[in-house]
């Protein structure tokens, strides 16, 4: 054995093989121990698996990260944070409430002096690498937030003052729009901006129970400031939702201000270490400057004046939901798809012949069915994500000088893929979860921490079905305009995302044997003809309800259902071209590029095993064609396999950002379960129970045997 020692000093130990491998996936040592005493080695039964890889994993991590220059400024990041003890993760799951709550303030309050030292500005990717070796588990998320709506939505000059104030801490702040009785239906918000001429203020106030802010992070405890979206009424005429920049507590003492109530709401699922607050305003007098002024104005007599669409003001919700897909989401996705395949060739359960030895669960078909659609669904998700973040840079530059153009589209887009994201992952972590046994309820096994966390991504920004059925509105708008002149429609009128309405479509699929469903034109073509077809289905029964007299509303409330699938479906079509598509771009690397394929195939496939009427429903498929997908991911399963190590090892999170007993790099599932066991509260402070309640009992018990 030869000796080398770990990020903080102490010695690892590593077998020749793991050496080998190492140098050949570029030098994982800093992953192998989180610096337990009792990792002398990698496991046999992992180490076995990273020895038959099919492709440089080193090469794939560099793939996803962008790049090796990324990959290797995210390691230094995560080198920097593992060795400061300020950052530590260990003791996050026997944590109280409020120590959850104080020790991520530190974490947030360490990171800014480092950043100063080091000089990592905001929003570098220095800063981006660290958010993700700390598991996101920092408070202050909803500053950013408010800074990217007020860069969103503010004058030039308002981002002049108040952003600066923001980068500097002078102020801390929060974004407030949820409230106690309404949130996805902003239209809905009650809370009252009303204009004084006289004085030049917004007077802004909370005129029912409802109208209590409610949900907003930081808000609870922390933050001096709010961006409050407000009903603005200025000389008597409602103008709809706007925002207004609300101070809420002291900068000297931290104390409420006049008018102000706010508290923590209580306890939640999840998000421990996150203060969500309420607010409710009494008649709260803000200066003219101070309501948010790119796309409408209010001049100091009262008049209004309109500068964007009534979409505008919807800008800041679409920005933070592309953001939070790529940096909150889809990771706990890939985290989990991480712990839950390396603990599954750690775990070994029964036997596949009587003169075996026990088998690693992974090796039974039906562990990998519960696992690898998750792992396939994790990678599409990537390339998904990287393909709605290049759209919405290109139209955000746009949208903020004006330009409205592709604003309905990226609403739609982003709206659709943030439901389909958080619903596949929430589904997906779970099912990770629970395919660990009952380690997997373990908090130690780290997995129930990502599921409370994901879970909540079905409902912040934007309630699920709501969101699908915004797409929904654009998909009828956009299959209306291409029947309107199906002559002269090319795909050019149409959006990007939308132009397969007008593409030639087959009616049968030509597929013969399961070999043919490996082609990603061919179920790429499939997934939209799908789309296609429950689009057409769901405007011809929104038509038919309005011919028998239903009005537009009413025939829109009675077709939801079937709208919502068809969002679901063009969603999904999406997801699978764009995958497809990042495989076209890696044919100068044929192993990285067929491990990435046998994913992508077995993501289209699952979804159509999946949905398999949506697809017979029409003759598309016949049943012995379905029997054929079936065979081809059947087979799938096998190949993928053989590199299911490698794909999760190729995510290259840290074992100390994984946080995981079951999870970690090297194996060592049992012993780390057990020591991290002892460390419970529980088995170190004295029993609270005995001498009140259990000693009682036991003597009352004796007395009379």
């Amino acid at each position: 054995m030869e000796s080398k020692t770990s990020a903080q000093g102490k010695p690892l130990y590593v077998s020749p093989d793991s050496r080998q491998i190492q140098a050949r996936m570029g030098g994982p040592v800093h992953r192998v121990s989180m610096g337990d005493a009792w990792s002398r080695q990698v496991h046999p039964d992992i180490e076995i698996e990273r020895r038959q890889q099919s492709f440089d994993v080193e090469r794939l991590t560099n793939i996803l990260d962008g790049g090796a220059q990324s990959t290797a400024l995210r390691r230094k990041v995560e080198s920097i944070i593992h060795s400061d003890p300020e950052f530590s993760l260990k003791d996050n799951y026997f944590m109280t409430q409020n120590e959850h709550y104080e020790a991520s303030v530190k974490k947030k309050f360490h990171l800014q002096m480092l950043a100063q030292r080091l000089g990592w500005l905001e929003d570098s990717q220095e800063l981006h690498y660290a958010y993700r070796a700390l598991a996101g588990d920092l408070a202050l998320a909803l500053h950013h937030v408010f800074q990217k709506a007020l860069r969103s939505l503010g004058s030039e000059e308002q981002i002049a003052k108040w952003d600066r104030l923001c980068k500097e801490f002078q102020i801390i702040a929060t974004y407030a729009q949820t409230e106690l009785g309404h949130g996805t239906y902003l239209q809905g918000l009650e809370t009252e901006a009303t204009y004084d001429a006289d004085t030049q203020e917004f007077v802004v106030h909370s005129p029912t129970i409802t109208a209590t802010k409610w949900w907003p992070g930081d808000l609870g405890r922390t933050a001096t400031h709010a961006l409050v979206q407000a009903q603005l009424i200025c000389s008597g005429v409602r103008q709809g939702m706007h925002g207004f920049i609300v101070p809420i507590r002291s900068v000297q003492d931290h104390t409420l201000l006049p008018g102000i109530t706010a508290g923590d709401i209580g306890p939640k699922m999840g998000f421990e270490h996150i203060d969500n607050g309420f607010l409710r305003l009494d008649h709260v007098r803000v200066p003219r400057e101070n309501m948010l002024s790119r796309f409408a104005q209010v001049l100091p007599d009262g008049t209004y004046i309109k500068l964007g669409t009534a979409q505008s003001n919807y800008l800041p919700m679409v920005v933070t939901r592309v953001e939070l897909l790529l940096t909150e989401v889809i990771p706990l996705l890939q985290k989990a798809c991480v712990i839950a395949i390396r603990y599954s060739v750690i775990r070994r359960q029964s036997q596949l012949r009587p003169s075996d030895l026990e088998a690693k669960v992974l090796d039974f078909q039906t562990q990998q069915q519960k696992l690898f659609p998750q792992l396939a669904t994790a990678y599409a998700f990537h390339f998904l994500g990287s393909s709605l973040m290049e759209f919405f840079l290109q139209s955000y530059s746009t949208i903020l000088d004006r330009d409205f153009s592709l604003l309905p589209e990226l609403h739609a887009l982003s709206s659709g893929l943030k439901a389909m994201i958080s619903d596949f992952c929430t589904q997906g972590t779970e099912l990770c979860r629970r395919a660990c046994g009952g380690h997997g309820y373990s908090q130690l096994s780290g997995l129930p921490s990502l599921v409370m966390r994901v879970t909540a991504s079905c409902t912040y920004e934007g309630e699920n079905t709501v969101l699908y059925l915004q797409t929904a509105r654009f998909l009828v708008k956009s299959y209306l305009q291409a029947q309107t002149s199906p002559g002269s429609t090319s795909k050019r009128s149409l959006p990007q995302s939308v132009a397969y309405l007008t593409a030639p479509d087959l009616a049968r699929c030509p597929a013969q044997r399961a070999a043919d469903f490996l082609h990603p034109e061919l179920y790429t073509s499939a997934w939209a003809h799908v789309a296609i077809r429950l689009i057409k289905d769901s405007v011809h029964h929104l038509q038919a309800l309005q011919q028998t007299g239903a009005d537009q509303q009413e025939a829109w409330n009675q077709t939801t259902v079937i709208h919502l699938q068809a969002a679901k479906a063009h969603c999904y079509y999406v997801a699978v071209k764009s995958f497809a598509e990042a495989l076209k771009k890696l044919d100068n690397e044929p192993a990285v590029q067929q491990a990435l394929k046998r994913l992508c195939d077995l993501f289209a496939l699952h979804g159509i095993l999946s949905n398999t009427g949506d697809f017979l429903h029409d003759g598309f498929l016949s049943g012995a064609q379905v029997d054929a997908v079936r065979t081809a991911y059947l087979d799938l399963l096998l190949l993928i396999r053989k590199d299911a190590i490698s794909l999760t090892d190729a995510f290259d999170f840290t074992d100390q950002c994984l946080n995981s007993a079951l999870g970690c790099y090297d194996g060592n599932v049992y012993e780390r379960l057990f020591h991290w066991a002892q460390k419970s509260p529980t088995n170190t402070q004295g029993n609270p129970a005995y001498e009140k309640y259990i000693r009682p009992l036991l003597r009352s018990r004796r007395s009379k045997l």
